[in-house]
C-alpha cells in the first residue's frame, strides 16, 4: 500500500451526504479515457482507494486532487465543480465559494484551464503536517495570517505574516500551522498538464518533527 492511502487522519471518511467531488472525479477519469487502474497508478494510489475516493467513502486531501487533476489534464476546481468561468480574468470575491479537502479549507484565487492555478487555502492545526510532498513543478506562497511552518529538503522555515516562498516543488516539501489557530496562505502552484506527472506523498519517519 501506498504511503499516501490507507485509514488515516487526512484522509478521513465522509459523513453523512455524498460530496459532489467523488461523482466528479469517476466522471473526469471516464473522460480522460482511463481505467480505474491506470488513473490510481498514475496518481500513486491504488485501484482500491481511488474506487473508495469515487464512491464518495473517502475524502480526498488537496494534494490527492492536485496529483488527479494533472493525471486528468484538468485543475482541482474542475474536481470541486467550480463555476467561475474560464475567460474570466477579475474573480470577485463574493463568487469565490470555499471549498474543503483533508482539513484544509480554500477558495479559488485564479481562474482555471490557466498555466498556474491560485488559491487561498487556511491550514489548521495538525492538519496534513506529517504529510510529504514530491511532483514536478514550482510552488510559491505567502503567508496572509498566523505562522507557517515550511520543511524544504532537510531544512526547516518559520514563516510569519508576510512572508512568502518560491521552490521547485521536485524538493520533498511540508506544509504545517505552527499555531492552534492555524495559517492562512496565498498558493500559487504551476499545473502540469501531463499525464505521467504524479504526486509522491508519505508520512515522515515516526517521531520526527517539522
Amino acid at each position: 500500500m501506498s504511503p499516501s492511502e490507507g485509514t488515516n487522519p487526512h484522509d478521513p471518511p465522509v459523513d453523512g451526504e455524498l460530496p459532489t467531488v467523488a461523482p466528479r472525479l469517476r466522471a473526469l477519469r471516464r473522460r480522460a479515457s482511463l481505467t480505474l487502474e491506470a488513473a490510481a497508478r498514475a496518481a500513486g494510489l491504488s485501484p482500491a482507494h481511488l474506487s473508495r475516493l469515487e464512491t464518495g467513502m473517502r475524502q480526498p486531501s488537496l494534494p490527492m486532487l492536485l496529483a488527479l487533476a494533472r493525471v486528468y489534464g484538468t485543475t482541482v476546481s474542475e474536481l470541486l465543480g467550480e463555476t467561475v468561468s474560464e475567460r474570466d480574468a477579475v474573480i470577485r470575491a463574493p463568487d469565490r465559494e470555499p471549498s474543503a479537502a483533508g482539513g484544509w479549507t480554500y477558495w479559488q484565487a485564479g481562474a482555471p484551464g490557466r498555466g498556474m492555478q491560485a488559491l487561498r487555502v487556511h491550514v489548521p492545526y495538525g492538519s496534513q503536517g506529517d504529510i510529504v510532498r514530491v511532483h514536478p513543478g514550482e510552488e510559491w506562497l505567502y503567508v496572509l495570517k498566523g505562522r507557517l511552518r515550511l520543511r524544504l529538503g532537510d531544512t526547516a522555515h518559520l514563516l510569519a505574516s508576510g512572508d512568502s516562498a518560491h521552490f521547485d516543488s521536485l524538493t520533498p516539501h511540508r506544509i504545517a500551522a505552527a499555531d492552534q489557530d492555524g495559517v492562512d496562505l496565498l498558493f500559487v502552484h504551476t499545473l502540469l498538464q501531463s499525464p505521467t506527472a504524479a504526486l509522491c506523498l508519505g508520512p515522515t519517519a515516526p517521531g520526527e518533527i517539522l
